[in-house]
This record gives C-alpha cells, sequence and structure tokens, in this order.
C-alpha cells in the first residue's frame, strides 16, 4: 500500500474529518432500447406520457427515438440515487403500450437501418441541433453502433474534502485548480485498473447475428441468431462495440485538465477528410453539424469523462475552463441483464470503493507506453478475460488476471472498510468480498451466467433478452407507484412539453445562422 494512500486514509478517518466521504454525490444514467411483445425494435415516437425528450430531466432519449434514457438526481447515498432509478422504471413500465424495456446493452434484433429511428426534439433551434447532431452519428458511424445501451456512473468527492487533503498535503494550487487535478488522477488510476470492471461486471458476451450486418467478425456461433466468443465479458467495450476507428489517437496520454481539454477542443475544429466528403448537407436538408472530427465535445468515446454540470448554452469544455472539474462519469458499465435496474447495490457499493481507491492512491504520470498497455490490457480482459490463465501485463511484466485482480482487492479493502466506518454498516466489505469470489471463480461473473443461461436454455440472445425483458416488466408492474408518486412524474412530463412548447413558439431567427454561431462558439483558445 502506498504512503499516500495510507496518510490520506488515515487522515479522512480521522474524528476531525469524519462524515466528509458522506458528502459526495452519485448519480445512475440508465439506457434501454423500446421492444414490442416479440423483442423487435419499437418504431414508435417518444411516448408522450413521458413528456418531451427536450426537457424532461429524468426521462429523455439517447441516439434513437427508441433508446430511452432514465437519469436519477445527484446524490449523496446511492442507495437513493437506486430507489430513485426504480420509481422511473415503475413509471416508465406504466406508461409503455404493450412495450418492453431490452434488458440487453447489445441490441435486440433491428430492422434496416433507414428504419431505426432518429430522436427527434422538435423544432426549435435546440432541439434541431440535438436531432442533426444524431443524423451525423448515423452518417458516420451507422445506426446499429448506436442502438447499443450502457450504464453511466456519475461520482464525486466533496469540496471540502479536496480542500481538507489539498491542505494536508501544502498543495500550492488553488482550490478549484487541486481538485481539478485530482480527478485527472483518479482518472488515470481508473484507466489502469478498468479491466477489472470488465472481468467483473462485463455482460455482454453475446449479441445477435443481425447486429453485424455482414461485418467481418471472429465471434463463434452458438446458433442461427447468436454470435459469441467463450471468455468473452464485453463485446460491447470491444472493437466490434461502441467504438470509433477515427478517433484512434484523438487523445494523447494526458496528465492534467488542461491537456485534456486542448486535445479535446482541437478535436471540434479539425476537419476530417472522410467527413468532408460527407458534407453537411444533402437533398437541401443537414445531415451534420460539421465536417470535423468531432461534430461536439459528446462525441468523444471514452470509458471514463471529467465533468462539470453545463449553464444553458454552455459548451463542455467551456464549463470545465471555467469551473474546473466537478464529478468523473463512468461509461464502460454494461446493463446487468439478471437485474431489473440494470445495476445492483452490491455493484455500486463496490464502484464507489474502486473509484474512492482511484482518487486516494498514488497515481503517477502516463505516457505513450503507459497507454497502449492499459489499451491491451483492456481489450484483452473484454474479449477473452474469463480464459483460463489470462495474462495482462503490467508495467512491461506479465502478470495472470486473478493475480493481479486479487491484489487490487486488497488494497482497495481499506477504502472500502473507511466507507463502511462511515456509514456504520458492511455494504461495502460485503461488496468487495462477492467480488472477490468472482475472481475465485469465473462462473460467477455476469458474463459466464449468460452463456450459461444461453448454452442451457435455446441458445438464442434474442429469446433470452426477450425472456428478460418480460421478467422486469413483471417485477416493476407488480410494484405499482403510490398517487404522489405518478402525479410528481405526471407533472414532470407535462411540465417539460409545456416548456418545449413554449421554446418552440418564442423560437425565432434562422436555424442555418443558429448552426453557424454553434460552430464558431467552438472553443479555439480556451486553454491556450
Amino acid at each position: 500500500m502506498s504512503n499516500l494512500y495510507t496518510r490520506r486514509l488515515a487522515l479522512l478517518a480521522d474524528d476531525a474529518h469524519r462524515g466528509l466521504l458522506n458528502q459526495g454525490r452519485r448519480g445512475i444514467e440508465r439506457e434501454t432500447l423500446r421492444v414490442d411483445a416479440q423483442g423487435q425494435l419499437a418504431l414508435g415516437p417518444h411516448p408522450r406520457a413521458l413528456g418531451s425528450a427536450l426537457t424532461n430531466p429524468q426521462i429523455t432519449t439517447d441516439y434513437s427515438e427508441s433508446l430511452l434514457e432514465f437519469i436519477t438526481p445527484a446524490e449523496h447515498d446511492v442507495a437513493t440515487a437506486l430507489e430513485e432509478l426504480d420509481r422511473i422504471h415503475r413509471f416508465a413500465n406504466a406508461k409503455l403500450d404493450h412495450e418492453l424495456l431490452w434488458s440487453q446493452s447489445m441490441p435486440c434484433t433491428l430492422p434496416e437501418e433507414a428504419d431505426i429511428p432518429i430522436a427527434w426534439y422538435g423544432t426549435s433551434h435546440i432541439g434541431m441541433i440535438k436531432h442533426v447532431y444524431r443524423r451525423g452519428l448515423a452518417v458516420r458511424y451507422g445506426k446499429a453502433m448506436q442502438c447499443i445501451a450502457g450504464l453511466h456512473y456519475n461520482y464525486s468527492l466533496s469540496e471540502d474534502l479536496w480542500r481538507v487533503i489539498k491542505k494536508n498535503e501544502a498543495s500550492q494550487l488553488d482550490d478549484k485548480s487541486y481538485q481539478s487535478e485530482s480527478y485527472i488522477a483518479l482518472i488515470r488510476n481508473f484507466q489502469r485498473y478498468s479491466w477489472l470492471l470488465m472481468y467483473l461486471f462485463g455482460a455482454s458476451p453475446a449479441l445477435s447475428t443481425h447486429f453485424l450486418r455482414g461485418r467481418q467478425h471472429e465471434l463463434a456461433t452458438l446458433s442461427d441468431d447468436t454470435l459469441y466468443l467463450p471468455y468473452a465479458t464485453s463485446l460491447r467495450m470491444s472493437d466490434l462495440g461502441y467504438q470509433n476507428n477515427a478517433q484512434a489517437g484523438l487523445m494523447p496520454p494526458y496528465n492534467d485538465l488542461e491537456s485534456y481539454m486542448r486535445n479535446l477542443s482541437r478535436a471540434v475544429r479539425q476537419p476530417y477528410p472522410a467527413y468532408e466528403a460527407i458534407g453537411t448537407r444533402r437533398d437541401g436538408e443537414w445531415i451534420q453539424l460539421n465536417t470535423n472530427l468531432l461534430q461536439i465535445e459528446n462525441e468523444y468515446y471514452a470509458t471514463i469523462r471529467p465533468k462539470r454540470v453545463i449553464n444553458s448554452g454552455e459548451r463542455p469544455v467551456e464549463a470545465l475552463c471555467a469551473r474546473g472539474v466537478q464529478y468523473i462519469e463512468v461509461r464502460c458499465m454494461d446493463i446487468d441483464p439478471f437485474e431489473p435496474l440494470g445495476i445492483s447495490l452490491p455493484t455500486s457499493r463496490f464502484l464507489d470503493a474502486f473509484l474512492l481507491f482511484c482518487a486516494l492512491d498514488d497515481s503517477p504520470f502516463t505516457d505513450e507506453a503507459n497507454n497502449r498497455e492499459r489499451t491491451e490490457n483492456f481489450a484483452r480482459t473484454v474479449k477473452e478475460g474469463r480464459r483460463p490463465g489470462l495474462q495482462l501485463q503490467r508495467d512491461g511484466v506479465a502478470i495472470k488476471l486473478q493475480d493481479w485482480g486479487l491484489e487490487l482487492l486488497e488494497r482497495i479493502q481499506s477504502a472500502a472498510d473507511l466507507l463502511d466506518a462511515q456509514r456504520n454498516d458492511q455494504q461495502h466489505a460485503q461488496a468487495l468480498a462477492a467480488q472477490k469470489e468472482k475472481l475465485l471463480d469465473a462462473s460467477l461473473t455476469p458474463s459466464a451466467r449468460v452463456l450459461a443461461e444461453l448454452q442451457a436454455t435455446d441458445k438464442s440472445f434474442e429469446q433470452f433478452g426477450l425472456r428478460q425483458s418480460v421478467a422486469h416488466a413483471e417485477y416493476f408492474r407488480a410494484r405499482p407507484l403510490n398517487a404522489e408518486e405518478n402525479a410528481y412524474f405526471d407533472t414532470l412530463a407535462k411540465t417539460s412539453i409545456a416548456e418545449q412548447e413554449e421554446m418552440e413558439r418564442a423560437q425565432c431567427g434562422d436555424f442555418d445562422a443558429f448552426v453557424a454561431a454553434y460552430n464558431q462558439r467552438t472553443p479555439q483558445q480556451l486553454c491556450d
């Protein structure tokens, strides 16, 4: 255990600082496709009963009109966030007319590309910007890839906690800079060790044959409609899933917030020949916002991002430059098909301990060699993480995944114990013990359980997904919201529709001019 990690743990365990760890916040964003009773993609518009996808803060859409996204408020205790996520699911299930929420990260059987509906946000300029951006994703990467669903875990430690650590370490940085660079250090450690999350929680070892649409692959055939890899943990996070070759090399290893922002702001103003060849219009219609490597910052695919809540009309890089990092967003988590919410409380408790470890431990600067190593470790784990005796590379030396994982859990244990001491329970330690069992027995991992279920039934990914979706729907519908809870979500939906309609009524000016002005606001020298 590093001296820095030990000192920080002791500092936060001191009675004078008791409770600081409970002041951080957790939020969850869960994506899920709407499907019909046969498990086919639901092609109808976003249900009006769920409100406006543009302005409802808790129920929106992601890429497709069929891809729902449920968003919890940021809470001090992730258990509270999960309770809120549960209520959103119960409300949505009650409002869906003969439709289900798909239980998997990898999509159901999809229709032809042309028939996958792109999310629609109305005719306001802001709504159209969101829609055209998604048109751009379609022409750049295809629609099928955009239908993959994931779960995002938003995590922060309190500003008071960062100030206590800064004072103890006599840092000369101002509070904003110290906090931002501490989150970047967390991100470096996360990138070193995120292969562990893929082993423990990856839940997409198989996919529908139809998803690849004729693409070359090295998957094995399980049945006529199902492809898989025998030791895979997360095909979603592999080169067959949510990936973009155009972004290779976009984000060189970065060791500070300024480097991250400079690279990102460069990418949103750098022309890209393949996208220039497509152009921004087709038959007079906008098909992408611009022809740059990234249309906007959110197009950058990453397993984790530094984040800051943005103000109306503000771009993400502007917010980071102005006010620094506020939280991090973990983006590599698969939907757990065995959990109605897509994630369990024990998984969330483990994530908290893992992320606290990443925040408090030594985080050496990274370079190109480190970057290649961690990228290869991640790629190897998502495709063959359960292979007996699989070896990864740690600082250029081979080590068995299982051995390294068990070593990491020993180090994370101190963070889990500290969190439990703050709460006077054993939930984090119990979550850690469950993960140790998975390292000792790969058959306990979600990915192994998915394959075991497929092998024991009809070997059909599509039918497995449908069975789980039906079971989850029954779980939620058996527990309807009470009148007060239902009224809350109904009001939220109706208010959001009124807000969108008002935005459209108040709309003025030309959309082409709006896009031009939006592109001109691309950050150029914010961090130079």
